[in-house]
């Protein structure tokens, strides 16, 4: 059986790592350097970063940081944020990150999965799909979550698998940041109808809530930011405590 994966993630504006509620409010979490180092000794099995602000130079900054982040860490990571063309993944990954997540470009330009795909290989794309349920359907969102869409999150999950992503990053944005545990429903959906990883993003605020969504969630892998960040769960501990709960882990 595979094991659970346990992935820190780290929101980057201006070089910090920050943290918010429901994509707003933020404040300030760290050097990402450091906490990438920190989480790779205490037991993460791969780490994300995201350029939540995604400017012209953010990129720069971002495909700076990895070659900082590969330097300090050995275990694979994810970036995303900006990323529009076949050149952004190709500096991406010459500069270090193990795999790419594209979010709104792969919206608003679908053949781009396929392209990348068709370049790296599917193990290199992630396709991050941040979605809010309003009035019982699950809306998917971009530009952070400030912008709505059309799209309903099965439909497009779906269509993301079949154009040959290698995972799907699913934030909850009704659960981000609140700490009351993941979309659970949402994903057990997904990772029946989906034959790809599913990632769970968004709520998490006790051990408790990575063991519910491993076992009712069904997901692949549990992605979180302050709850780590600040301290407030030790991956050791978690593990240890997933661990007890017969959920394979890499302890």
């Amino acid at each position: 059986m595979l094991t659970k994966r346990i992935i820190p993630c780290l929101d980057i504006k201006n070089g910090r790592t920050v943290k918010g509620v429901n994509f707003v409010d933020l404040r300030d979490a760290g050097d990402p350097v450091e906490l990438a180092e920190i989480y790779a000794k205490t037991g993460a099995d791969e780490l994300v970063f995201l350029d939540i602000s995604a400017t012209e130079e953010g990129r720069r900054t971002l495909a700076d940081l990895v070659l900082r982040v590969a330097e300090k860490v050995n275990i694979p990571f994810t970036v995303g944020g900006g990323i529009s063309s076949v050149e952004d993944v190709d500096i991406l990954l010459q500069n270090g990150a193990d795999k790419v997540s594209i979010n709104s470009s792969a919206v608003k330009n679908p053949q781009l999965i396929n392209d990348l795909v068709a370049k790296f290989g599917s193990q290199c794309i992630v396709v991050a799909i941040d979605a809010k349920e309003i009035d019982g359907e699950w809306i998917v969102h971009l530009v952070g979550g400030k912008v709505p869409t059309k799209l309903n999150l099965f439909n497009w999950a779906k269509e993301v698998e079949e154009r040959g992503a290698g995972e799907i990053l699913f934030t909850s944005m009704n659960h981000d940041g609140t700490k009351n545990g993941f979309a659970n429903e949402a994903l057990a959906k997904l990772s029946t109808e989906l034959n790809i990883p599913i990632i769970a993003s968004g709520g998490a605020g006790k051990i408790s809530h990575f063991t519910d969504t491993f076992i009712d969630g069904k997901a692949d892998a549990a992605l979180a930011a302050s709850v780590f960040h600040f301290k407030e769960i030790s991956i050791k501990e978690l593990k240890e405590e997933l661990h007890r709960n017969a959920i394979p882990v890499r302890l």
